[in-house]
Parts: structure tokens; C-alpha cells; sequence
């Protein structure tokens, strides 16, 4: 291993002295070429035959009008709803070159953190490949964070979904962490944990079990996985061998990547559980594709991946393109990578080599620099009553900022708006083990909120009446995610409630005698 290890880390710092060689320099370039390439292969599909691919190719070739603004012309925006309903489910009933070439023979399934409903995202062989060439990307900018030798003769424990896949009578569905998992290159076989007799185990509890019960044999220098499971894994490790932190199981665990949900509302639960500080590097892998990751260390955000089978247009995030319970109106401005703004919120639309066209993915980013992201919300997850505008990331950063100021770890929350007398107010539930006053926890975060955002502010003093604070265990999340057969893998606890999945927290409250 040791030898192997060596190997992959000279491997590592050549490949990425090649790729920066080899790589256009010009974002604008490496996405028109993204663009063509997918209408190209696309344009025997129905799809490409009902938007006619072909002549939009034709026209951009003698110059009559630039690729782009014809594909945004003639192609209309799609929510998932509506591509499913117009497009995939008929891959699910076995036909083929439906929006992509051949037949899907995968799905992820996902149901996101806005809707109660499953998601069935194709996943083809082009997809497969852009997300293993994005993988290897990422693996060879570890050169950027001058790492010792020893992290590359250690393990990679990957905690995701189960790699044993549903059949069903022409295709293949799971999470994608499984799939993905199912699919790895032999060689990296020699790193991955927890292997493949485990990670098959469709039982969450039992798995987590499993790992525990076998994480004194492995020899761990990067985890991978959703913050909030990682978290709960540790402490089982660590409340299992009886020792203080997790670097007592696992000496030389020096990495952890993360994505998905912001990591800073889980930081200090997380520390507590380390002798030594881990280097934390951010990815951004959705169920559609690979999106970005982070290239170098104490980066603020991450760069978008531009050249490998997706195309991105961006929608400004606000009432002239959404309505106000965040769905994309048909008229909606959209933008190039060139043309966007930094610090303003963009909604992502995408193009892709799954046969997503123009599809809303329902994040909401920010650049801090001309391709480089972060993500600060969903198009779905937001609060506005009376005009407050209340992103995830204002939760989120509002959070970090009480859990610091009374030294408690908050690892979970959620937000309901609620009527309150004639107007409106907020209510938070609130998931901490600590002893808290929860008069000054909301005050507190009242205050922050309000130094954060100022419409927010100015709401408080009108139509936002009150904030209304509920602090619970915070094992009551994970309870209630698992009440709903989301337990584990990719699934992420929702910070704001909506509809079904207010009605269902509602009643499970109600089980545990919350009103």
C-alpha cells in the first residue's frame, strides 16, 4: 500500500501539471464547445428532432445567429415537473433516444429537501464518464494542498447510499453515492471503505453498525459523506471503543469533503469530536451531475467545472424571473458565465449529457469571482411572507453566529412561516443537545438576522410580527427523516417547511407532545 501510495501521489501532481497544460484557459470557449457538442449528439433524439438540433447547428455554421441564442430561443426552460412529465418518464418506460442517445439504464433517485415526491434523474454512460473525468479532476488537485505522503497510503471512507440497485423491468434506480460507488475503477477498490459487503447493506442503522464495529481495523486519512451522517458515525465510533475523539480510532484521518448542505451550522459539533484540525475541501456532485469542487485550500468558493458535459445558463434570483414561491417564470432573463455579476444570486439552469435541457436544478449560488461559486440556497427553500427575503445562507450564517455566541453546537434547524394575528411571523425549530435560554436564543438570532439582511429588518418593524423558537433534541430530525424513509446516504434534513413536509413534522412533533 505504502508503495501504491507513493505512486499515487507522484501520479497526482504530474497529472495536474498536464491538465492545467492541456485545458483551455477561456471559460466562454470550454462552454460553447460544452453546447455544441451536447446539441450535436443530441439531434437524432426526439428531443433534437422536435427543437430541431440540427438547424440550430446549421444556422450558427453560416453565421446567422450565435448557437446559443437560438438554443435559448427555440428550447423552453424546464422544472423537473415538467421534463418528466414531457420527456424522462417515457426512458422509464423503456423507450429509447428519448432526450439523449440509447437507453437509460440508471436512475438516481432523489427527493431533494423542497419536495416530498422522488426524483428520477437519468444517469447515462456519458454522464458516468463526466462524473469519473470531474473525480479524477478533483483527486489531482489534492497537488494544490501540499499534503504529506502518508494521507495518499491511507483509506477513503465513502458514507453514502446502498450499492445494491433496484431493479426494475428495463432500467436500475438507487442514490447516486450508491451507483456511483457500485462503478469504481478496480484500483481505487485498495483505498475504499467501508468495501463492497457493507456498503451493500440496505439497512442504514446496520451499516452505520458495521463500519463502527470494523473501523478499528481500517486506516482512515479521508472521509466522505453528508455532514450531519459523518457526524453521527463518529460519535457512534467514538461512544463504542470509549475513547475522546475520533483520531484516536483514526490516527491519520487528515481530510474531509463535504457537500451538499452547508458545513458551518454542523463545525463546532464536529471539532468537538477531533483531537486536530481536518482540512475541510467543499464538492458540489448532484444528482444531475458534477457540478464544482474546491481546487485549493482556504478557496472561498468553488470553481464550476466547464468542459466536461455540462452546460450552465444562470437566472438571476429574483421576482422578475421567479414567482413568489420560487418557481422560474417562462419569460425569465437568463445568463452566460461571461455575463454574470459577483455577489448576486443566480438559480442554475442546466444542460447535459443525461438529456436535461435547460433544466432548473433548484440551487441558488453566488459568485465570489468569475467562476468560482458557493451555493446560498434553493429556488424552493426560502422565506418571503411580506418581503423579508430570507435565504438559507442568512440561516445559516445567522446560526454559526449564536452557536459561537452562547457556545452551544446546533446542528440542525428548520423554518415554517406561520400567520400570526393578522400578519405573519417566523417559527424556528431549533436542534441542540446544549442548555440554552431560548428567550435569548431568540433575541439573539433576531438580532443577527436583522444585521444580515435588511429587508429582513425592515419586515420586523412591519408585517413580520414575531419569531417563535422551538428548542429540540436534535436527534428529533433524524427521527423524522427516518419516519419518512430518508435515513442516511445523500438525504439532508430541509431548512425550510412547506406544504406536505410541514403537515408531516407537524404531526411527528405532535407524537413527541411538541404543539
Amino acid at each position: 500500500m505504502a508503495i501504491l501510495g507513493s505512486l499515487l501521489q507522484s501520479t497526482i501532481h504530474f497529472g495536474e501539471t498536464i491538465r492545467k497544460r492541456i485545458i483551455p484557459t477561456h471559460d466562454s470557449v470550454q462552454q460553447e464547445a460544452v453546447l455544441t457538442k451536447l446539441i450535436l449528439k443530441a439531434k437524432h433524439t426526439a428531443f433534437g428532432r422536435q427543437y430541431d438540433f440540427e438547424g440550430i447547428v446549421r444556422s450558427a455554421h453560416v453565421g446567422e445567429v450565435s448557437l446559443y441564442d437560438q438554443f435559448k430561443e427555440i428550447v423552453p426552460i424546464h422544472d423537473y415537473n415538467k421534463i418528466y412529465n414531457e420527456w424522462w418518464k417515457y426512458g422509464l418506460l423503456g423507450y429509447k433516444n428519448i432526450c439523449w442517445p440509447g437507453r437509460i439504464k440508471y436512475y438516481a433517485l432523489s427527493s431533494g429537501t423542497s419536495e416530498a415526491s422522488t426524483k428520477y434523474i437519468p444517469l447515462t454512460k456519458d454522464m458516468f464518464n463526466a462524473i469519473r473525468k470531474a473525480s479524477i479532476r478533483q483527486i489531482f488537485s489534492l497537488s494544490n494542498f501540499k499534503l504529506e505522503s502518508k494521507i495518499f497510503e491511507s483509506g477513503i471512507l465513502m458514507l453514502g447510499g446502498c450499492t445494491e440497485l433496484n431493479q426494475s423491468t428495463s432500467y436500475y434506480e438507487g442514490d447516486l453515492s450508491g451507483i456511483q460507488a457500485s462503478k469504481l475503477p478496480f484500483w481505487f477498490q485498495l483505498f475504499y471503505k467501508p468495501g463492497k459487503k457493507i456498503a451493500s447493506n440496505k439497512d442504514w442503522e446496520n451499516k452505520l453498525t458495521e463500519i463502527t464495529r470494523n473501523a478499528k481495523n481500517w486506516d482512515i486519512g479521508i472521509i466522505v459523506g453528508v455532514p450531519a451522517w459523518i457526524q453521527i458515525l463518529m460519535e457512534k465510533i467514538i461512544a463504542y471503543y470509549n475513547v475522546e475523539t475520533i483520531h484516536d480510532i483514526w490516527p491519520n484521518l487528515k481530510i474531509y469533503v463535504h457537500g451538499g448542505v452547508s458545513f458551518e451550522p454542523y463545525r463546532k459539533g464536529f471539532e468537538k469530536l477531533l483531537s486536530e484540525p481536518l482540512l475541510y475541501i467543499e464538492t458540489y456532485l448532484a444528482s444531475e451531475g458534477f457540478i464544482a469542487f474546491q481546487k485549493y485550500p482556504n478557496q472561498i468558493g468553488m470553481s464550476l467545472v466547464l468542459d466536461n458535459g455540462i452546460f450552465y445558463e444562470f437566472v438571476p434570483f429574483d421576482e422578475s424571473n421567479f414567482t413568489s414561491d420560487g418557481t422560474i417564470k417562462e419569460s425569465a432573463e437568463t445568463k452566460l458565465l461571461g455575463e454574470v455579476s459577483i455577489g448576486v444570486e443566480y438559480a442554475l439552469l442546466i444542460s447535459t449529457c443525461t438529456g436535461a435541457w435547460r433544466y432548473l436544478l433548484g440551487d441558488v449560488v453566488k459568485f465570489v469571482s468569475a467562476n468560482e461559486i458557493i451555493i446560498t440556497g434553493r429556488t424552493k427553500q426560502f422565506i418571503s411572507l411580506c418581503g423579508e427575503h430570507l435565504s438559507i445562507d442568512n440561516m445559516n450564517r445567522a446560526i454559526m453566529q449564536v452557536s459561537n455566541q452562547f457556545n452551544i453546537t446546533i446542528s440542525e434547524f428548520t423554518i415554517v412561516g406561520v400567520p400570526f394575528d393578522s400578519l405573519f411571523a417566523h417559527h424556528w425549530y431549533i436542534g441542540t443537545d446544549d442548555v440554552v435560554s431560548k428567550d435569548q436564543l431568540k433575541e439573539a438570532l433576531d438580532a443577527a438576522l436583522m444585521e444580515l439582511n435588511d429587508d429582513y429588518a425592515v419586515e420586523r418593524s412591519a408585517a413580520l410580527k414575531e419569531i417563535l423558537i422551538d428548542v429540540i433534541p436534535t436527534s428529533y430530525f433524524y427521527e423524522w427523516m427516518e419516519s419518512l424513509g430518508k435515513s442516511g446516504g445523500q438525504h439532508k434534513v430541509p431548512r425550510v417547511l412547506k406544504n406536505k413536509n410541514w403537515e408531516s413534522w407537524k404531526c411527528f412533533l405532535g407524537s413527541k407532545g411538541i404543539h
